[in-house]
């Protein structure tokens, strides 16, 4: 059977004025005749920053990958990409995750690229590769930053994010010293490489493994680790036989793939931000994905993974106890084994290989961390949209309550306020922040695990019911109603909620309800004085952003990016 003439082939293969031209500007870089006479063009799409901490070993990847394109026959191209710094970018890295989309998607499809490998790790930069290059839909495979090395402080392991806000919450308690917690600071980030907690960076890091898309142990391998080298020299030759063979993204990111994906995440405990980013991922591929799917498919999975912010172990526990293909095999019958990966593996084939090598780490369905895991989706007269929830996060005794409502109409309220020695609250009550949506913010900031307040920490509460159209760091914890839907800024419930009002949280009815009368919430909501004010975004990517970006339930895409516009380009370019 003949193969499918070579995409790069209409640049690199045409004898004329517009071949010459595309060769010889190439051939400045020192390449030779032979290297266009028909090998597989590989685009490696960086997204290296030093502005990106996560994404700083990157650069040195690439070279591996290389390597490995070389050895297999094909030619290497790298290209950067937007590098979305979680810890640096303002006001949030989620504000531009569709802008580098938006650079991959047009970058992968406007140059003659055959295949694709993505660099990525930080929490926004795989996710926005992911949907960029699916609206191409070329051969694609990922290789993530990988994990920093554990933290360690006084002799103790230490996770990022998650341990960051326990001490931040003890030094406002007074139970730790400034000093200490400033000492703390220098243990935390060891090395380059992603949160070695399963925030979102590493969940996005495993869900690659699961929906196929990576070679096995992409996820845990740290950063540092000679062995992620290794990974990414036979990215380098796998993405070329893929070529070859035409195996495109689609091929791979079908709907089982999908549900592997979602029953990985509630095995491991993972972010509540995969969610929106699965979902905007699957509406690029034509995939039907929604967010009741992660409560469907991850009902029946106990937590199996004992990681932190769910757990006690970091990602570099993890790597040693057998990763992602351990969890495969923990999982047992409920894999989709059948599906296929860019290893040319079936995750079945890739479960029975696998191993666990520390059983207290990775449990077994009999013996698991928790017995409920995943994520739980809410709907009420508060969340008619849906919201998101986090019950391995959770405090058992609040999954489900009843309490007033403390009002926040904006972050900077709430920070100016939540300290406030005559602020009415007690650890009843339920502390509700809005404006912080996809429009509100815009972005929808990791916002959502509000801080409690002072008076009340150093009372010793340690966790109280919090609700917003925020997200939160996949690091974080607590009792925290998320991405509550439609957002205040799009005229939903929340921006009607006022202090004093009752909300009932019922986590295992799957229920949010604010008890206020149909015909208040009417008067309310005629009340000018109540509006929600005006977006101050006029021009550039932020307004564009705000008048086009879908809810949560969509994933946050915009609008107009939804779906796919293919690799075909009809023009030349002279």
């Amino acid at each position: 059977m003949a193969r499918k003439p070579l995409r790069s082939a209409h640049t690199y293969g045409k004898l004329d004025r517009d071949g010459f031209i595309h060769r010889s500007w190439m051939k400045s870089q020192g390449l030779p005749d032979d290297v266009f006479d028909g090998r597989p063009v590989i685009g490696i799409c960086n997204t290296w920053s030093e502005l990106t901490p996560c994404n700083a070993g990157l650069r040195d990847l690439a070279e591996h990958v290389k390597r490995g394109v070389w050895e297999a026959g094909g030619l290497p191209l790298e290209f950067p990409a937007m590098s979305l710094g979680e810890t640096q970018m303002r006001p949030t890295a989620m504000l531009f995750r569709n802008l580098l989309a938006m650079e991959v998607e047009e970058s992968i499809r406007g140059n003659p690229i055959d295949g694709v490998v993505l660099l990525g790790g930080c929490d926004k930069t795989t996710p926005g590769q992911l949907m960029g290059a699916a609206s191409v839909d070329l051969p694609t495979m990922v290789v993530s930053s990988g994990p920093m090395l554990n933290g360690k402080f006084r002799g103790k392991d230490i996770g990022s994010g998650t341990d960051v806000w326990k001490f931040s919450e003890a030094v406002r308690a007074g139970e730790m010293t400034l000093a200490d917690f400033m000492s703390a600071e220098s243990g935390m980030s060891r090395s380059h490489g992603v949160c070695m907690t399963m925030g979102t960076a590493s969940t996005m890091a495993s869900l690659v493994e699961a929906l196929g898309l990576s070679l096995p142990e992409n996820a845990a391998l740290p950063a540092v680790d000679g062995r992620r080298a290794t990974l990414a020299h036979l990215t380098g030759r796998r993405i070329v036989q893929l070529v070859r063979d035409d195996v495109k993204m689609s091929a791979i990111a079908t709907r089982e793939a999908f549900e592997n994906a979602i029953l990985t995440h509630a095995a491991i405990g993972g972010s509540t931000n995969a969610v929106l980013h699965l979902i905007a991922l699957a509406g690029r591929l034509g995939v039907t994905l929604e967010q009741e799917d992660f409560d469907r498919l991850g009902r029946d999975i106990p937590l199996l993974v004992d990681l932190m912010p769910s757990g006690r172990f970091l990602m570099e526990d993890f790597c040693y106890a057998g990763g992602v293909p351990a969890v495969f095999k923990a999982l047992g019958s409920h894999l989709r084994g059948e599906a296929i990966t860019v290893s040319g593996l079936t995750q079945a084939q890739i479960a029975d290989m696998a191993r666990c090598d520390n059983p207290e780490v990775i449990r077994t369905m009999e013996a698991p961390v928790a017995p409920s895991s995943g994520l739980w989706v809410l709907r009420g007269n508060l969340s008619p949209g849906g919201a998101v929830m986090k019950p391995s996060a959770a405090s058992p005794e609040l999954l489900v309550h009843t309490g007033r409502a403390v009002v926040f109409d904006s972050i900077e309220d709430y920070k100016a306020r939540i300290d406030l020695p005559a602020l009415d609250v007690d650890e009843t009550c339920v502390l509700v922040l809005k404006g912080c949506g996809p429009k509100g913010y815009p972005g929808m900031p990791e916002v959502g695990n509000m801080a409690l307040p002072a008076k009340l920490l150093a009372k010793g509460v340690r966790d109280m019911v919090r609700i917003s159209d925020a997200r939160m760091s996949g690091t974080a914890f607590g009792t925290v109603i998320l991405h509550v839907n439609p957002e205040a800024d799009a005229g939903g419930p929340l921006a009607l909620v006022q202090d004093g009002d009752l909300i009932s949280l019922d986590g295992p009815a799957r229920t949010l309800t604010l008890q206020v009368s149909e015909a208040e919430l009417a008067r309310r909501a005629a009340d000018p004085a109540l509006a929600r004010p005006a977006s101050p975004y006029v021009r550039g990517w932020a307004k564009l952003y705000v008048d086009t970006v879908l809810q949560a339930d969509r994933g946050c895409d915009q609008d107009f990016l939804v779906g796919s516009s293919g690799d075909a380009v009809s023009r030349e370019s002279h």
